[in-house]
């Protein structure tokens, strides 16, 4: 862009959004970024969606910026919208997700007084994004939308918290223009480091890889499945990375997580090679780092990330690569010398899939067969959104993500996040299958966002699992302290009747049966649908819990 004579702060820091490729924001809107509001007004470029809450806001920005590979905006107001919006900077951390916060503040003579809804957002923000900024000039906007930017973007992604002081928005400045486009860096990875890499792979017996994380993406995808079926090599999904590479790879051993694959747990456990690409090797996909210790005796542990501040900060690696994940990938795909090729890939394969098909339970409303139904009546491409519960442990074991991206789910196990999420998924691709999966408890967090998708004519699937409890609790309640229920028992609405007022289609679902007639009518309409899915608290979960299954346990 040109210099410009005279803008405000709020149409200058718009105008360097738009010069970095932003073309939709999320935003609950607040008095204190007006300036911002007006000058979207005349911005066609980027798209305004209008939010319920700031947290399911922050969660569709979350949820953008994973699916785009760029950060995903959200505007929230000072005090109680940027506390609000603090769930979602938390999941964008722990989920390695670039976004940019924009928080609307006091102005710079009130700071430091305990103002209106005033809130120092550099001692809040600390532990929950890679930086917190306050932007005091208006001069310097594009410096700071720069950094944030490249930020957000850079080594392992994640949050940038900027905090605009109203009256700085007002200022008016002159001279200053936006700064050119910021991409990722392209890191290279060493190609000594790929010479030892390969050695050790045709030493190994038993390797193993575990894959997925911050900055993976489609050609991260591409080249590593390739490379993987060429040498035989089992795959696993950190935990909710499971469209790492297509589930239909012959070499794709499953996910893991809670409640994996127990021949899974056993070949990790023995691999003498583990390559870890991407992932953190966090407390959910390692099982409180005990499936992989972080010393990991009698194993030699390859661990390849974009960021070095994650290599060697838990694990002790025997070979540390700091690498972008699709360079990688690539280098080890073209590699030239000959690996002879591991049988242990299609029998890794072929253990997922017999763990991914589901058995009858007996139930009236059978879950493994619901999921079953959706595969053979949904596209493979379809994107599965969910927030956490056990709920989703059905999707996570039965569910097959071949495209890419086609899971949108929080790592970091936050309530709430799969109806926002779906409302960016179907924004960003309105032509793909988008399914939003809650349970009662879970829905109930950020169900105010179906008014937004209505709004915004969103055509998506709510799949609402309702058991009349906080299901997971209630799981680990029976364990610890059976047939003492406290604290998990729900009494919910007309989930139906709810979707309905707000201007979507709905069925409430009892058995099998009902189930298959009620998804072949959502399948039929466009919009809002919510299928409302009333299960007994016995089936409650993937592996097949249930509460007399864990009181009779727990009795012996």
């Amino acid at each position: 862009m040109t210099e410009q004579t005279s803008v405000t702060g709020g149409r200058l820091l718009v105008d360097c959004l738009i010069e970095q490729g932003c073309d939709r924001i999320f935003t609950v809107p607040g008095e204190s970024f007006l300036a911002v509001l007006d000058a979207l007004h005349d911005s066609p470029e980027i798209e305004t969606v209008i939010c319920r809450q700031e947290g399911g806001a922050a969660f569709m920005a979350c949820a953008d910026g994973t699916m785009t590979g760029k950060p995903g905006v959200c505007f929230v107001t000072r005090g109680p919208g940027a506390t609000n919006a603090s769930i979602g900077a938390h999941v964008a951390f722990q989920d390695s997700q670039p976004m940019l916060l924009f928080i609307g503040d006091v102005d710079r003579g009130m700071k430091d007084r305990e103002g209106f809804q005033e809130v120092d957002f550099g001692t809040m923000f600390a532990p929950l994004a890679k930086l917190v900024l306050r932007i005091d000039d208006p001069r310097r906007i594009p410096e700071y939308v720069a950094r944030a930017w490249a930020t957000a973007l850079a080594g392992r992604p994640g949050p940038v918290v900027i905090a605009l002081p109203e009256d700085m928005l007002l200022e008016e400045v002159s001279g200053t223009a936006p700064r050119p486009p910021i991409t990722r860096p392209a890191q290279a990875v060493c190609p000594d480091a790929m010479v030892t890499l390969m050695r050790m792979l045709e030493d190994a017996c038993a390797p193993v890889a575990i894959i997925g994380g911050g900055g993976w993406h489609a050609k991260a995808r591409e080249h590593f499945t390739s490379f993987a079926e060429r040498v035989g090599l089992p795959v696993a999904g950190a935990f909710r990375r499971q469209d790492a590479v297509p589930n239909s790879s012959q070499v794709w051993a499953g996910n893991l997580g809670y409640g994996p694959n127990p021949k899974l747990v056993e070949r990790i456990k023995h691999a003498d090679l583990v390559l870890v690409v991407g992932a953190r090797l966090g407390e959910a996909t390692t099982d409180s780092y005990t499936l992989i210790t972080p010393e990991h005796p009698g194993q030699t542990l390859v661990h390849v990330h974009p960021d070095p501040a994650e290599l060697g900060r838990v694990y002790r690696a025997d070979l540390a690569i700091c690498a972008d994940m699709a360079e990688f990938a690539e280098a080890a795909d073209l590699w030239d010398d000959d690996i002879v090729p591991f049988d242990a890939g299609p029998e890794a394969h072929q253990q997922w899939l017999e763990w991914s098909t589901p058995q009858p339970n007996g139930h009236k409303l059978d879950m493994g067969q619901v999921v079953a139904r959706m595969r053979s009546e949904l596209p493979d491409d379809a994107i599965i959104c969910n927030g956490a519960g056990n709920f989703s442990g059905w999707w996570h074991r039965f569910w097959h993500y071949n495209g890419f991206p086609t899971q949108l789910a929080p790592t970091a196990g936050a309530m709430g996040y799969g109806v926002p999420a779906a409302v960016a998924a179907a924004k960003r691709f309105p032509d793909r299958t988008v399914i939003a999966l809650a349970g009662d408890g879970d829905f109930l967090m950020n169900g105010q966002e179906l008014a937004t998708a209505v709004q915004y004519g969103c055509d998506l699937l709510v799949v609402l699992v309702d058991n009349g409890a906080y299901g997971t609790i209630r799981m680990h309640q029976e364990r610890e302290f059976p047939e003492r229920v406290s604290g998990t028992t729900l009494h919910n609405p007309d989930f139906a009747a709810l979707a309905r007022a707000y201007g979507g289609w709905a069925e409430r679902v009892e058995s099998n049966a009902e189930f298959d007639a009620a998804l072949a009518a959502a399948k039929s309409r466009k919009g809002l649908r919510l299928l409302h899915l009333v299960i007994d608290i016995e089936q409650l979960s993937a592996g097949g819990a249930s509460v007399s299954g864990l009181r009779a346990k727990a009795s012996k």
